[in-house]
């Protein structure tokens, strides 16, 4: 697709730049559509999980009943909602939130907790005595799959560039292995986690779950 210019940036920066108009289209976390005045989803495909996501969780070396602080990631909003939600509706339980420093992984430990996400968790899997992945959490508090981001415009586009985009979407997950041989990550199966953990299509099941979460978060 020659119309687009594909631009890196953490999750919470793209939501901010789709707002602000610098940008026109974003793989957004889905906590930040209801702040993004005419916000629509334009492809059916996404991120999401129908159970255990592993890049997406609460750190901690002690139980969750010993937690009593919290460090938030801040690259996602979504992940963040879903953490303070899981806390205080699934599993019960009252903690001090703090916003997370660029190296606050350094201060999970003893009572402090944090929520982890994306390639920095993966690394973290072996380090940690407790680890509560939050789409498993998700799945076992509502029963249903979890969507942590999706292809979010505030413009029109024409109806053919939204095939074309949808089909480009489609053409790449054809090529998962040739992703996989390509990058080198010795902390995780990227096989594992690009094909079992990770769910792009977004089916009913997904958007069932993607509307309860607004839904919650809202209230």
């Amino acid at each position: 697709m020659n119309e687009m210019e594909l631009i890196v940036d953490y999750p919470s920066n793209l939501a901010k730049s789709l707002q602000e108009g610098s940008i026109d289209m974003a793989l957004l976390p889905v906590a930040a559509i209801p702040h993004i005045k005419g916000a629509h989803i334009v492809s059916d495909y996404g991120i999401a999980s129908d159970g255990n996501v592993a890049s997406v969780a609460l750190f901690s070396q002690v139980p969750m009943d010993e937690i009593k602080t919290v460090y938030l990631d801040y690259q996602s909003r979504t992940s963040v909602r879903l953490a303070q939600l899981l806390l205080e509706k699934h599993w019960n339980k009252q903690v001090v939130f703090k916003p997370a420093t660029e190296h606050y992984i350094e201060y999970i430990n003893g009572a402090n907790a944090g929520v982890i996400i994306g390639d920095r968790a993966l690394k973290q899997l072996n380090n940690y005595e407790y680890i509560y992945d939050l789409a498993t959490g998700w799945k076992q508090y509502t029963g249903l799959d979890f969507v942590f981001a999706a292809w979010v415009t505030n413009k029109e586009f024409s109806a053919d560039f939204l095939k074309e985009f949808n089909n480009a979407n489609a053409e790449g997950l054809q090529h998962i292995e040739e992703i996989v041989a390509a990058n080198s990550f010795p902390y995780y199966d990227l096989h594992t986690y690009y094909t079992e953990n990770i769910k792009y299509y977004l089916d009913s099941e997904k958007l069932k779950g993607m509307d309860q979460f607004l839904t919650m978060i809202k209230e």
